[in-house]
């Protein structure tokens, strides 16, 4: 059988809670072997807004994963340099296993910009394309291309992001049951976030 493999990318800025939750959620609701975390070195339409340095996201995605066999973290788009193009990474993929089931995770964000994305016809063709909706899907699906298929997939509702991560640092503001334990002694023992001017 063939292998079944999540690729869930982002700037991880910091990783939080609800990027786990995205990712056990297609573990179990799609089947899933494995999923691989995937930091973006900088994505083309967040250019210039990353805050923590590329070494220190990695880390922490890391710290993210833990000792979990299921997940894993992979520096394929910071070693790459340059602006990180999903399609670049996925044809990294498709090369090195060409008989994988390779399954493109999204969130709701994420999959609004795909229009906007290098090759996202090319993406379809070579990954199943997998949004993971927060509960109840707001709105309509976006006019994604025409020759792009994209499928919905109901997670928990985590309302936790990045931004909200960042400005409780800012603000003094615990971060327990916003990121894991392991992430909150990081970011405080390396001073992220703390003076970024956003």
């Amino acid at each position: 059988m063939a292998e079944r493999l999540g690729l869930l990318g982002g700037t991880f800025d910091p990783p939080h809670v609800g990027h786990l939750f995205m990712a056990y959620t297609a573990l179990e609701e799609l089947g899933l072997e494995h999923v691989v975390l995937i930091p973006a070195r900088e994505q083309p339409l967040k250019a210039g807004r990353t805050t923590a340095g590329a070494e220190h996201r990695l880390a922490m995605t890391r710290l993210l994963a833990g000792a979990d066999r299921r997940l894993s973290v992979d520096p394929i788009e910071l070693e790459r340099g340059g602006l990180s193009y999903s399609i670049d990474t996925v044809r990294a993929y498709r090369a090195a296993r060409p008989t994988a089931q390779l399954v493109f995770l999204m969130g709701e964000d994420t999959a609004a910009t795909l229009p906007k994305w290098r090759e996202p016809g090319a993406l379809a063709s070579l990954a199943r394309l997998v949004v993971l909706t927060r509960g109840e899907a707001s709105g309509g699906a976006p006019a994604w291309p025409a020759d792009v298929t994209v499928e919905r997939v109901a997670t928990r509702r985590i309302d936790v992001s990045a931004t909200e991560v960042r400005a409780r640092v800012r603000a003094g503001l615990p971060l327990r049951g916003f990121v894991p334990d392991a992430v909150a002694d990081y970011i405080a023992a390396h001073d992220l976030y703390r003076t970024t001017t956003e």
